[in-house]
């Protein structure tokens, strides 16, 4: 086992911050902040009864989103962020639909 004592060179680090594999993900990393935004505005909307359908609505493609992101990603580092805002989504779309749902208020 000598190449376990041989260091090499570190190669430097192109492409993506969550990329642990030295390859750029563009697309994972697109799906990943954009599950983060509406992760966060999933939450921060919820916390108004009033703003239901931003809320729901932004967690449910938050939701489809994440779920994407996770079939497509490659890292355990873009895994990690992708949960977050799917968790923040989902969490987000529940309360909307118990505040009044994706059509509450629209449809008679």
């Amino acid at each position: 086992m000598a190449q376990t004592t041989r260091s090499q060179p570190r190669p430097t680090i192109h492409g993506s911050l969550f990329a642990t594999d030295h390859k750029p993900h563009p697309r994972v990393n697109a799906l990943l902040g954009v599950t983060l935004v509406l992760g966060v505005l999933a939450l921060v909307t919820a916390g108004f009864h009033n703003l239901h359908l931003i809320t729901s609505w932004a967690g449910l493609v938050g939701i489809v989103t994440g779920g994407v992101g996770q079939f497509i990603s490659a890292t355990t580092r873009e895994r990690f962020g992708l949960i977050i805002g799917l968790g923040a989504c989902a969490l987000g779309f529940f309360l909307g639909m118990s505040h009044g749902g994706l059509f509450g208020g629209v449809v008679s």
